[in-house]
């Protein structure tokens, strides 16, 4: 279970790579629109950092 876990949050924090970083990095918008997408990713991030910790804790084996 704690592979499938690691698994699941890999792939998640891939997405929030790809469809939050690139966004923040390659976007043609205002600095303002780039900072904020990049606090949104540092965001989800930190929650999804946090679930991970959480959710091995819980469940260790």
């Amino acid at each position: 279970m704690k592979a499938g876990l690691i698994g699941l949050f890999a792939v998640l924090f891939g997405l929030v790579t790809f469809f939050g970083l690139g966004p923040a990095v390659f976007a043609d918008g205002s600095p303002t629109e780039r900072w904020l997408t990049f606090l949104v990713v540092v965001i989800l991030y930190l929650l999804l950092t946090a679930s991970l910790r959480w959710l091995l804790k819980r469940f260790p084996g």
